[in-house]
């Protein structure tokens, strides 16, 4: 690790690292793993707060993924007015939409039961479903594991995004791949 990486607020803490994406918005994250690579540290990173999808839902359709919103989105005010009703807070995080509060974990069980063929309800759980414009939307939960990239710049994480994702991804992978076999 070098000077400039990632602190332990306290013995037995999980480290943070704060991630700052190029539009300026944060998020959050866990450090899972720190890995040397020309020089730079780079870290792979869990969300602290829950990341959600934001799916559009259609009639005798699959439900659409939103990939690109912008933040001042007004299916977000009816999103956030929904996620109050359960103490839940929408937050705008770089990366991904995240969500505090106390959430119920999924019952594993339940969801190897749900063999309905849906690729959706494999990789995603339903948080809240609501109407925007006449509209229905829903915020899912990945299931998948949800990582981050960053390179580690004055203690703070900047994304790693684009070109550099694209060079660096297969070997932190790799990296990842042999710290596994070697354990």
């Amino acid at each position: 690790m070098s000077a400039d990486s990632p602190t332990l607020p306290g013995s037995g803490d999980v480290p943070t690292v704060l991630v700052r994406d190029g539009h300026g918005r944060q998020l959050l994250c866990f450090l899972e793993q720190l890995i040397p690579l020309d020089g730079h540290d780079y870290a792979l990173l869990t969300p602290v707060d829950t990341p959600v999808c934001l799916f559009r839902l259609r009639d005798d359709e699959d439900p659409e993924l939103i990939e690109t919103l912008e933040a001042s989105e007004p299916i977000l005010s009816v999103a956030d007015v929904v996620l109050q009703e359960h103490d839940l807070t929408l937050i705008r995080s770089a990366v991904t939409l995240t969500v505090s509060g106390e959430l119920e974990e999924p019952d594993p069980d339940e969801l190897e039961d749900d063999e309905d063929g849906d690729e959706e309800s494999e990789t995603y759980e339903l948080l809240v479903s609501f109407l925007a414009d006449e509209q229905e939307y829903g915020l899912y939960i990945p299931l998948d594991p949800f990582f981050v990239v960053a390179r580690i710049e004055g203690g703070e994480g900047v994304l790693v995004e684009g070109e550099e994702f694209e060079r660096v991804q297969p070997r932190i992978e790799a990296e990842l791949d042999e710290r596994e076999s070697e354990s």
